[in-house]
């Protein structure tokens, strides 16, 4: 009989589905239906086991989305999706809430605006009972006057994950505003939309090798989360687990 011996140190690792970036009602730009109960709902049904909350400028539903999907199979990551100076978005991911609030208090401190509803639509902030606790008023759809080297190093003063947003879409993305990255953009890893698979990415995009790819759908409608994923080799359902993997540590990876 033959026994095979795993170090302690070596947990087993399970491949997870992981779609890091999910709107809610909260972003003007996401259809109503968007709220936590949902969100949760479908993330279930779509077989997903990490989801990341990242609204527009904002972060008041992700505690709903995480009370929401309480005792279920499903981690919901803190986080927000920071527009810099230059209207590049980048997604912002936290361990806990207490990293992301203070966050979102340097964020709102350089965003400027007043929503218009009729314009830009509502910015409805929902429980996880789907009652209405109240509006955010300030122009989320707009960009801040942070820079983006402040917006990458605001993120990681909080001990948090810098994704540069959707780069293979034309406007708001760091390649589609700036037409580069700079070495000195310390991303943890680069956001491609379901439309360019990874493999492919990596093809049309061999001089940004050192970032690791990652997938995510960007939802802003129900239908849409979990259109895009990324599996990764995790020991739990975890923020710890997630920056494993993306930095490719401890036998933890993004597969494919």
């Amino acid at each position: 009989m033959v026994f095979f011996l795993y170090p302690r140190d070596q947990p087993m690792l399970k491949a997870m589905r992981c779609d890091l970036h999910i709107h809610t009602c909260l972003s003007p730009c996401a259809e109503l239906d968007m709220h936590p109960r949902a969100i949760v709902r479908r993330a279930l049904e779509k077989k997903l086991d990490i989801i990341g909350i990242c609204d527009h400028n904002a972060s008041e539903n992700v505690g709903y989305v995480q009370r929401a999907a309480s005792g279920l199979p499903l981690a919901v990551l803190p986080g927000m999706e920071v527009s810099s100076r230059e209207e590049v978005h980048t997604l912002a991911l936290f361990e806990n809430i207490d990293g992301l609030r203070n966050f979102q208090e340097l964020v709102y401190a350089h965003l400027e605006g007043e929503n218009d509803e009729e314009v830009f639509g509502c910015q409805v902030i929902v429980n996880e009972n789907d009652e209405v606790e109240g509006f955010n008023s300030r122009l989320l759809i707009g960009a801040t006057s942070l820079p983006l080297q402040e917006v990458i190093a605001g993120i990681h003063g909080e001990g948090g994950i810098a994704i540069a947003s959707h780069v293979d879409r034309e406007s708001f993305s760091v390649l589609g505003q700036l037409g580069f990255i700079d070495p000195s953009f310390a991303f943890d890893a680069l956001e491609f939309t379901p439309r360019m698979c990874l493999e492919r990415a990596r093809l049309c995009h061999p001089e940004l090798a050192r970032y690791p790819f990652v997938s995510s759908s960007d939802a802003h409608f129900i239908g849409d989360i979990g259109r895009g994923w990324t599996e990764m080799m995790l020991a739990e359902a975890s923020f710890r687990e997630i920056r494993l993997a993306l930095a490719g540590a401890k036998g933890r990876r993004i597969v494919g």
